[in-house]
């Protein structure tokens, strides 16, 4: 009986994981996304002066995370890049 489920359940959760992916946002939502991407790039320039000004990486690193708390996830301000 369990393998006849089986493809009943996996559409049954890509439907779900579908839906849950593709709700839309209120515009109260959309607004406080936006405040928080402006916050983010904010914490980057200042990163980027940082930098600029001859600090060293670390301070930089945890300048940046300060100011990035609570808005991104991970410890970099919800950007890594290569080096």
């Amino acid at each position: 009986m369990m393998p006849k489920m089986l493809p009943a359940l996996v559409a049954l959760a890509l439907t779900a994981m579908f839906s849950i992916a593709n709700a839309q946002h209120s515009d109260k939502e959309t607004k406080e996304d936006v405040q928080r991407h402006r916050a983010m790039a904010a914490a980057h320039e200042s990163a980027a002066k940082c930098l600029e000004s001859g600090k060293k990486e670390d301070v930089c690193m945890k300048e940046l995370q300060a100011s990035c708390k609570g808005l991104a996830v991970g410890k970099y301000c919800g950007m890594k890049h290569a080096h």
